[in-house]
């Protein structure tokens, strides 16, 4: 019988179930022999509860007698003794004596720990008892939800025994026994975590395929921005914790490489269909975190769905090439191999969508990932992996720490990590990109934009501005493809007072109410609301280039509209819970004399990420499709994320890095190729290396 290769673990529980499932496969069972939690473990043989030495004789000196009876209190007389020691934040095993003196066990079933009953059976029996059940119909009824139970009515026999003695409790056995995956679920599903028991709860960490709470004193509320009341308390996790999540991350990754890729969308398909069953929650989960009316939490979701739903295909985009007979006998061919450990640093604006964004093509490109969501928004990134590990998605593939800058440092910093997605405010991208680049990382970084809409005067009033007030307030124009500008070419008159009318009709609600359009933002940074988040829709007007509210970030809903004309303000009410918000329109707008003016004004701004034109002129909208120098460009549509199955892509500051994340650029970017070249001959003797083609051309086959 062998014993368990040493190794380094996450935490140790994970030891303690290595070593267990190993001595199954080799025909023993281990017990805990001592424990210091937080430091030691240390594990021995059960032979099979053989006490040795048991009774002492009573004429013994007492020294004797209590030398005998320390060692005799010893479970077993086997030497085999593993130990488990914490060191720098992760558990070391090694193995103080691997030898055993007895012979394997040919049958798990001959162990006594085998045929032992857990406490909630020992309670069934006690009422099936009651209900005048015999021993042999109370097996019957346990081993229907547990099939394994190897326990024999001679053993109920003793358990009755015992409640008639007023004894209900179980012994406290702990030897291991193998388990599987379906019983570790179930047990997983029955038992309340403890970091749901907390009031408010504390939102876990998953490392290894457990979710833990972390080791941090440190945590930051997540509010609700419609209510005030806190939702839940996110960890500031720490860089111990970082380091373990990779070690995880990287000790899974030579085991998922491998995995087949068939097998690998198989859980991606599970993982989609959960995601529809966990809809609901997903939505109202999103819609309490940040603030977002139901529909749209809605479509965040559905729109991360869409790539879980690419994600099952991703064999065919992974398909390398293959050219024959390049020299005489001479193949070559290129594969897409995965890179190893990825990590995906999230934003708040779409708490599914933009994990959903990250992992699944990831993961199923063969990758382990380590997530760290927006510390706004955790919930539905914490939903999403507790249905990706309900999948089957095996330990350490996926996992996620919590916590703020620190956290994104240590990742930037990490050596095993070697790739990063980043969705993020134009602040915090710079430091970021050049941090990880520095350490040789592969690296893609979306950014805020400012996105414009360009309004021919031949466009349909009726469709532009039901598009215009839809893009632009629309999850309350917190997200990075909101349309922020309008410019409009020629006269604004005809706009101008139905943009406000439109804007008016918009009801400004918390997101849970079924009649809201326009839901609270998720911070209440803004002076004269500090006890509420709630903006109503706001236009500005008589904006200009050098105004700052054009040159950077708003993240509200906030439209601007450009035209020089005097200032115009106006006044809506909304109510909301008895109370009533004053939310004043204030119009900013700029006016462009030609359609190449107004492709100046957006090609200057150095933001911007997408534009649209909306016209009835096909030779208008070619012209600004040709010559708009922005990644996202609509026609009579304003720009959105595009379907995953495409491309999306920014050509301004709005992107940095080579590869997107949509598409074969996600895939490209997740993966590396390997060029393979080969040569096989069945010639007897040594056979010569051709140094060139058929054409003369020199060829040089290189051993790596």
């Amino acid at each position: 019988m062998l014993p368990p290769p040493p190794g380094t673990f996450v935490d140790r529980e994970e030891l303690i179930q290595h070593v267990g499932d190993f001595a199954v496969s080799q025909g023993y069972v281990v017990t805990i022999k001592q424990s210091k939690r937080d430091r030691v473990v240390v594990l021995g043989c059960d032979r099979g509860g053989v006490y040795r030495n048991r009774r002492k004789p009573v004429d013994e000196s007492s020294a004797e007698s209590l030398r005998r009876r320390k060692t005799g209190s010893r479970l077993t007389n086997c030497p085999f003794e593993a130990v488990g020691k914490k060191d720098d934040g992760l558990w070391k095993l090694s193995i103080k004596n691997g030898a055993h003196n007895h012979e394997p066990l040919k049958d798990l079933s001959e162990h006594p720990s085998a045929r032992r009953f857990t406490e909630r059976e020992v309670l069934l029996i006690k009422e099936m008892t009651e209900a005048g059940l015999k021993p042999r119909q109370i097996l019957k009824r346990l081993r229907q939800s547990n099939p394994e139970l190897l326990s024999t009515p001679k053993h109920v026999y003793n358990v009755k025994a015992k409640l008639r003695q007023g004894n209900v409790t179980v012994r406290n056995f702990k030897s291991l026994r193998p388990q599987k995956t379906a019983v570790r679920n179930n047990y997983q599903s029955v038992m309340e975590p403890s970091w749901r028991q907390r009031n408010p709860p504390r939102v876990p960490n998953l490392i290894g395929g457990r979710f833990v709470d972390s080791k941090s004193l440190t945590s930051i509320d997540v509010v609700n921005p419609a209510t005030q009341l806190i939702v839940s308390q996110v960890p500031l996790s720490t860089n111990e914790e970082v380091r373990a999540a990779v070690f995880a991350a990287k000790r899974a990754f030579s085991s998922w490489r491998n995995t087949p890729v068939t097998n690998r969308q198989r859980i991606m398909f599970k993982f989609q269909e959960l995601i529809r069953r966990d809809m609901d929650k997903l939505a109202m989960e999103i819609t309490s975190e940040h603030g977002k009316t139901l529909t749209d939490a809605y479509n965040d979701v559905l729109r991360g769905l869409e790539i879980v739903e690419h994600a099952c295909g991703v064999a065919t985009l992974q398909i390398g090439e293959f050219v024959s007979n390049i020299s005489n006998g001479v193949d070559t061919y290129s594969i897409r191999e995965p890179l190893g450990v990825c990590a995906g640093i999230c934003s708040f604006d779409f708490p599914a969508m933009t994990p959903l964004w990250m992992f699944p093509i990831a993961v199923t490109c063969g990758n382990t990932f380590i997530l760290k969501p927006s510390e706004k928004v955790p919930g539905a990134a914490v939903i999403l992996a507790e249905l990706a590990v309900e999948a089957g998605l095996p330990n350490g593939v996926l996992n996620i720490v919590h916590g703020t800058d620190d956290i994104i440092n240590a990742i930037c910093d990490d050596d095993d990590v070697k790739a990063i997605a980043l969705v993020g405010p134009n602040s915090d991208v710079a430091d970021i990109y050049s941090r990880a680049s520095a350490k040789g990382k592969r690296i893609q970084c979306n950014i805020g934009a400012k996105n414009h809409a360009v309004v021919m005067p031949d466009a349909s009033i009726d469709a532009t501005l039901s598009a215009l007030v839809a893009a632009g307030f629309g999850g309350a124009g917190q997200k990075c493809m909101a349309l922020t500008t309008v410019v409009y070419v020629g006269s604004i008159t005809p706009w101008e007072d139905k943009l406000v009318e439109h804007a008016k009709a918009i009801k400004v609600n918390a997101g849970t109410e079924s009649n809201a359009d326009l839901g609270p933002v998720i911070s209440k940074q803004v002076p004269g609301y500090e006890n509420g988040n709630f903006i109503g829709p706001t236009i500005l007007s008589d904006v200009t280039v050098n105004m700052e509210c054009y040159k950077e970030d708003v993240f509200g809903p906030v439209l601007l509209c450009m035209q020089v004309l005097p200032l115009i303000s106006f006044s809506v009410g909304s109510h909301i819970s008895k109370l009533v918000f004053v939310v004043k329109l204030h119009i900013f707008v700029s006016q462009a004399e030609s359609i190449d003016e107004a492709i100046e004004i957006v090609n200057r701004n150095r933001r911007g990420s997408g534009a649209s034109i909306f016209t009835t002129s096909a030779v208008a909208a070619r012209k600004f499709q040709i010559e708009i120098a922005v990644g996202q460009v609509g026609i009579n549509v304003p720009i959105s994320v595009q379907p995953p199955f495409t491309l999306f892509t920014s050509s301004k500051p709005c992107f940095a890095g080579d590869l997107n994340c949509d598409g074969k650029g996600g895939i490209h970017f997740y993966t590396q190729i390997k060029t393979v070249t080969q040569q096989w001959k069945d010639l007897p003797g040594n056979v010569e290396t051709p140094t060139s083609n058929s054409n003369g051309e020199s060829l040089q086959l290189l051993n790596s």
